[in-house]
């Protein structure tokens, strides 16, 4: 009590302006200062005492604060273990003032609040975090954030659950104990509402993983994937977090109409890395780098003369196409496809058809090969019924007529 007249003595001489003469006695009147709470605030306060029945924490106020009675008895052996004199700890304000005239604490409402605060600031920042499942209901998945109760409806999942209730139930049965990625949507503390998404949080690991790998990729490296989609104008390969495209023309050294001709979805294939663009996003693949140039090799190959074998993949007015091994495809001129007049070569062969040739000419620097069916043991019968007038595609006829002028020459 003296100390507190001597406080109230040096507060009367302070307003009188004749505080500023002594500065001890402006640090023990502020020493003697209380503190004043109001319901809902969150303070940390120090642990003065524990016992059966209470828990006294110094909170600052006039007297210690105490620990919620109902709070108390709640508590587990191993969480009221836990609580020891001298502990700091953060506690939020129930009662600011009982009819004792004591402050009424909770933890576990500070560690709501605190997970409420930490819920909303991840939802600004647009936060990816990990959570464990606890349970499901018919609409999603029930995950604990900290002490806030968190909802992911099965839309927001990576992979939703089946149609019909049983299936629904026994697919996010299965989820519950497992741990998984998730982001905010929404967060709503009146409604009691926190929303969040498994959907987000992949989104945005897998452009993570994607800045990454366009800075770390370098072109003329090989790397290995997996084949995601197939599209008309070639392939996508996973390569662990972006999707590179070998375009149908760098699938093959061959002709190649369609992407499924060499990949299926799935296939695990390795790749030569075309280009980067990270400001893009692109990563260009190829398939056929990896092979050595069918044309580098004709001349090892093959030979004047040389009988081999070929599949027909097109017949025009002048000639027919005919690929060989190696991806490599010749012509048969219409004049060497028998010794009589023939008018269309789809009087003697038809595409898909397999035969023997010979040789009659190797240009490897143009990449051009001229086949013969005379010579061989495959001579067709020629058919002397007159065949419909076919359209006749001028620029395949002219080259083909330059290309025989030179032979001749």
């Amino acid at each position: 009590m003296e100390g507190q007249d001597f406080v109230g003595q040096q507060q009367q001489n302070a307003a009188g302006g004749k505080g500023n003469d002594n500065p001890m006695a402006e640090l023990l009147a502020q020493s003697f200062e209380v503190r004043e709470f109001q319901h809902g605030d969150i303070v940390e306060g120090t642990i003065v005492h524990v016992s059966p029945t209470e828990v006294l924490i110094d909170v600052g106020a006039k007297s210690e604060g105490v620990l919620a009675a109902r709070e108390w008895e709640k508590m587990s052996p191993e969480e009221r273990n836990e609580l020891e004199v001298g502990k700091r700890v953060l506690v939020y304000v129930l009662t600011p003032e009982d009819k004792g005239g004591n402050v009424v604490l909770s933890l576990s409402r500070a560690q709501l609040e605190r997970d409420w605060r930490e819920a909303e600031r991840r939802f600004r920042e647009a936060e990816a975090f990990p959570c464990v499942i606890a349970g499901y209901n018919k609409g999603g998945l029930i995950a604990h954030v900290g002490k806030v109760r968190g909802f992911i409806p099965a839309s927001q999942l990576i992979n939703p659950p089946r149609e019909g209730e049983e299936g629904q139930s026994a697919d996010l049965a299965q989820m519950v104990g497992r741990e998984c990625q998730v982001k905010v949507i929404e967060v709503d503390r009146k409604r009691n509402r926190l929303i969040l998404s498994q959907r987000a949080a992949l989104r945005e690991l897998r452009q993570e993983q994607k800045e990454k790998l366009l800075h770390s990729l370098e072109e003329g490296v090989i790397v290995r994937g997996r084949v995601s989609n197939l599209c008309d104008f070639g392939a996508f390969v996973n390569l662990g977090g972006a999707d590179g495209l070998i375009h149908i023309s760098e699938l093959s050294w061959g002709r190649v109409s369609h992407p499924s001709e060499v990949l299926s979805v799935g296939d695990e294939v390795e790749v030569y890395v075309l280009n980067v663009e990270p400001e893009r996003q692109r990563i260009g693949l190829s398939l056929k780098r990896l092979q050595p140039e069918p044309w580098s090799l004709v001349a090892q190959k093959y030979s004047i003369d040389q009988i081999v074998k070929g599949t027909v993949t097109k017949l025009t007015a002048f000639g027919a196409f005919v690929r060989l091994e190696n991806e490599i495809e010749g012509l048969i001129h219409i004049s060497e496809l028998a010794e009589r007049h023939i008018t269309h070569p789809k009087e003697l062969l038809k595409e898909g058809q397999e035969l023997n040739v010979r040789i009659i000419r190797i240009d490897a620097e143009r990449k051009r090969i001229g086949l013969s069916l005379k010579g061989t043991e495959e001579m067709p019968e020629v058919d002397w019924q007159v065949a419909d007038e076919p359209e006749t595609d001028l620029a395949e006829e002219n080259s083909a007529v330059g290309e025989s002028a030179e032979d001749a020459e």
